[in-house]
């Protein structure tokens, strides 16, 4: 059976440890039941697209709202896109995910459940994450139609089911091959074609890239948590933090990290330097990192833009959000 791949982009990984010998440059900017519907036909239309303004029919499960940072701008996956023959796709971060017919990402939701089967996003929630009708969808090589099912809504319509998870797109999904819903409130996530959530490839590398849905690519640590820089810091002639004491404590450093265990990270300028209190702390660009004592799952950016002073930071190393110097 010949398995049909879209959108497919690899991300070549960075190889080697850069041994820098002369002073760092300087920042460059800022930068129900569910019964299975196999294989049966060709084409299908999504449900509740704008119909879960002011709440969606009665029925059971609690309504979820979307937050204000999901405002619904409608995406392709949002405006007339039908499922069809279901396919898998190759993401660089995240694998193989399951798209539509058009390459449009499907995703499913934590507070969902698939044993029974049933979706609790309706509402203004339903508009900013569309059902993904089971009428008339199919299953394309390589997916086990078996995991192919459906569940009745509160409103009465049929949504498509993947190993018992509703199956949803996401507004903000402009373009096939986009996941810009992956981990939005660390609740939503890309459905791999087991059903499973599809995690990204590079959650092995102590520190690698990830897609934030309000700050775009921004470097996490092994563990998905977010780094950050601190503006007083400085990287030319040399790195030098100027968090010490309370402030590490708060903001603990990144120690240092081969570059061989990085993935999707600028290799100039990737360096760890020995601090004023003795001890090695990891930088990109020159720049130091940091995580933050205020993240709490992986996915938070509660440390973004604190007291003026943190940001995020970018695979360039530069400042995510920050204003303009």
């Amino acid at each position: 059976m010949k398995t049909s791949w879209r959108s497919a982009s690899l991300v070549a990984s960075a190889v080697g440890v850069l041994v820098l010998t002369t002073a760092c440059g300087q920042e460059s900017g800022t930068s129900a039941s569910s019964q299975n519907v196999g294989a049966t036909a060709q084409a299908g239309s999504i449900a509740g697209v704008g119909s879960g303004i002011g709440g969606v029919g009665a029925g059971t499960g609690a309504s979820v709202s979307a937050s204000p940072t999901d405002a619904a701008g409608a995406g392709a996956g949002a405006q007339g896109a039908t499922a069809g023959e279901l396919a898998i796709t190759t993401n660089a971060e995240l694998g193989n995910i399951l798209t539509d017919s058009k390459g449009m990402t499907l995703y499913r939701f934590d507070a969902d459940t698939a044993e029974p089967p049933k979706s609790n996003c309706d509402g203004d929630c339903a508009t900013t994450w569309p059902p993904v009708s089971a009428d008339d969808v199919s299953a394309g090589d390589g997916i086990d139609k078996s995991l192919l099912g459906e569940v009745t809504r509160s409103d009465g319509t049929k949504q498509l089911t993947v190993d018992g998870w509703p199956a949803y797109y996401y507004a903000k999904d402009a373009n096939a091959g986009d996941t810009s819903g992956q981990g939005v409130g660390n609740k939503w996530f890309a459905l791999a074609p087991d059903g499973k959530k599809a995690k990204a490839e590079s959650a092995s590398a102590a520190l690698s890239v990830r897609n934030d849905p309000n700050l775009g690519k921004i470097v996490v640590d092994k563990n998905g948590m977010t780094v950050y820089r601190f503006v007083k810091d400085k990287a030319w002639p040399k790195p030098v933090s100027n968090c010490n004491d309370a402030c590490r404590d708060k903001w603990p450093i990144v120690d240092p990290v081969d570059f061989s265990q990085t993935k999707g990270i600028q290799e100039k300028g990737y360096m760890n330097f020995t601090r004023s209190d003795g001890d090695k702390q990891q930088t990109i660009n020159c720049f130091p990192i940091y995580t933050f004592s205020g993240d709490k799952s992986p996915g938070d950016i509660n440390g973004q833009g604190v007291g003026g002073t943190w940001y995020a930071v970018a695979p360039n190393g530069d400042l995510v959000g920050a204003p303009k110097q």
